[in-house]
């Protein structure tokens, strides 16, 4: 287990809630949720620290209780009570992900929809499937493999539907196929008062008032929670090919990157890994890649489009100084580097064993893609911190991990100037402070930094929609400035 830093250290532990907790309303909450809920309704500690959990240095914040709903109707009554005694409500998917979103601060219920998990309809004609919340990617996949159809939002973990549609998840496939914001159409939602509302229809568009979908989306729960998503869908390439290609240096492989999108080479998947993560997977997967910055690739399309996808991209790696270039139309060569791939957090942390990790990640415009990263690896360097970067740059989106000692308060110190330095660069770059881990806890600071007088309307909605500040309280704007 990583070590807990103190309060008020590093990244979001620097957020204070803006009231007390309402001692009162949570104890009598919890007597009218566990007499409706039975089992269901959990209070015991270990669950409590697991909903609570997060991947960063924010420091562990469990809720008061823990139930497990069933339904739309079940997560309705959760907040009508919560909401009767004014107890904050925290929606909870698989705990993926990074920015301490599943904290609950002020405590009051974590609201689990692991056990709405079911894929109520796929609409072939019409590419798109209305499923639960807590429906991970994995399982819509494995439910989609007969229909020739699949879901491509790949963020890397089986992060539940509700959880990466809350945050805007993105991945590896969005250089082709878009993030979370392009591939829902419309969502069942339930409002801090307990009232159920639709965001969209099943259309394909509609210019018919305000883009409440959108509005959803990346919320992170503190608008309401979400109990049913229709997802778009797309038919499986009749051929798909994968590709490796070394370079000299980041920014090499940046420039290929660059070249690659500006001259429209319809690529599914582009990923930078620099040299440390390199070393990281070759340890973990066993693998025997060169230990230099390397991109992976994956083409999409007809036998002969992926062919020439992966030629032409050969001759941009040339011109960039790229070297080893292999591709594969191999089922298994593609799965294997793409597991490694998935797998690269867990093998970057074997790189120093029993350090701490923070992972945060920016994105920018393409053309200033190189510059970023390479300014990200120089400040690391003068931080003297080990720092492996890789990301989904077909976008302009990347990665950093730090592995410090935890024990280490001058590391820290350290530690937090990167964490502190890197959003900014990416705001100065014209880029945003994150691409697709979302703010929570940990960015909040920094969201008012990237918006600035926008913040101000971020919290004027917040509270029309939330005035009891109920709904995730303390994650992407402070009500008080």
């Amino acid at each position: 287990m990583q070590p807990r830093f103190e309060k008020g250290t590093l990244c979001g532990m620097k957020q204070c809630p803006n009231s007390a907790r309402n001692e009162t309303g949570i104890a009598t909450t919890i007597g009218i949720l566990k007499q409706r809920f039975g089992e269901l309704c959990q209070t015991g500690e270990a669950i409590r620290e697991q909903h609570g959990h997060t991947t960063t240095g924010i420091e562990n914040q469990p809720p008061d209780a823990v139930v497990f709903a069933q339904s739309t109707q079940d997560v309705a009554e959760i907040v009508r009570v919560a909401a009767e005694h004014k107890v904050p409500i925290v929606p909870f998917g698989t705990g993926t992900s990074l920015e301490g979103h599943v904290n609950a601060p002020l405590g009051g219920i974590s609201v689990d929809v692991t056990k709405m998990d079911n894929v109520l309809d796929v609409h072939t004609d019409d590419l798109d499937a209305v499923v639960q919340p807590g429906v991970t990617r994995k399982a819509l996949n494995a439910q989609l493999r007969d229909t020739g159809l699949f879901f491509p939002i790949d963020p890397g973990a089986d992060a539940s539907l509700g959880g990466m549609a809350a945050t805007g998840a993105s991945g590896t496939n969005a250089v082709r196929y878009g993030t979370m914001r392009e591939s829902v159409l419309s969502m069942e939602v339930v409002l801090p008062s307990g009232e159920i509302i639709r965001t969209g229809t099943r259309a394909r568009k509609s210019s018919a008032g305000y883009d409440l979908n959108h509005l959803m989306i990346g919320s992170e729960g503190t608008l309401g929670l979400i109990t049913e998503l229709t997802v778009k869908l797309h038919g499986v390439p009749e051929a798909m090919s994968s590709a490796r290609c070394s370079f000299p240096s980041v920014e090499a492989a940046c420039d290929a990157v660059i070249a690659t999108i500006q001259m429209g080479v319809p690529v599914a998947r582009i990923e930078l890994l620099d040299a440390l993560s390199v070393r990281a997977i070759n340890a973990y997967s066993k693998l025997s890649l060169p230990e230099t910055p390397l991109l992976l690739l994956e083409f999409h399309g007809s036998t002969a489009s992926v062919a020439e996808q992966a030629e032409l991209f050969g001759e941009i790696a040339e011109d960039t100084s790229g070297n080893n270039f292999e591709w594969s139309t191999s089922p298994e060569e593609r799965t294997r580097l793409w597991q490694a791939r998935h797998d690269a957090y867990w093998a970057q942390l074997r790189l120093r064993p029993g350090a701490m990790s923070l992972a945060t990640d920016v994105c920018v415009p393409i053309s200033n893609l190189a510059k970023a990263v390479t300014r990200a690896q120089s400040k690391a360097a003068q931080l003297d911190l080990m720092c492996p970067i890789l990301g989904h740059v077909g976008d302009g989106n990347f990665h950093c991990t730090l592995l410090f000692d935890g024990e280490s308060r001058e590391e820290k110190k350290r530690s937090e100037a990167f964490m502190e330095w890197l959003p900014e660069m990416a705001i100065e770059l014209e880029g945003t402070i994150s691409g697709e881990h979302g703010i929570g806890q940990g960015k909040i600071d920094k969201l008012a930094k990237q918006a600035g007088a926008a913040t101000d309307l971020m919290r004027t909605i917040k509270r029309a929609v939330d005035p009891d500040n109920i709904m995730n309280p303390g994650k992407i704007v402070r009500l008080a400035p």
